[in-house]
């Protein structure tokens, strides 16, 4: 009996450090979004103080190719509007493992309990 409890127990261990791992990496994702929007907000902020008989150009490669700046600004909020799409995706993504990992560590709880007792049992029986 303990040594299927035991087995459970690792099985949800395995599981539980799967969910911790995933929600790092969710957590990784984030920070590096969070970074890019942050830097996209600088270069929207520069971008605003810019009037039409300014020239804007934008690095492709090795060259900067002039853009039009309407267009520029433009491509910048596009980025922001997907930027933050993805936060929000992550955000919930990362509440739905941290949910996930509640569940498992009440289980884990309740099977360590299980266990104890089991072994408790053994050793009174021997």
């Amino acid at each position: 009996m303990a040594e299927q409890i035991q087995k459970k127990l690792q099985g949800e261990v395995e599981k539980y450090q799967q969910l911790q791992k995933d929600l790092s990496k969710c957590m990784t994702a984030r920070q590096k979004l969070e970074a890019q929007l942050t830097e996209n907000n600088i270069v929207k902020e520069e971008l605003d103080l810019l009037d039409a008989s300014n020239k804007v150009f934008k690095l492709i490669g090795p060259v900067l190719v002039s853009q039009d700046l309407e267009e520029a600004k433009g491509t910048v909020r596009k980025r922001l509007d997907y930027i933050a799409g993805e936060i929000k995706r992550y955000e919930t993504q990362m509440k739905d493992l941290e949910k996930k990992a509640e569940e498992h560590r009440d289980v884990l709880t309740k099977l360590q309990q299980d266990f104890q007792k089991a072994q408790a049992k053994t050793a009174v029986k021997a």
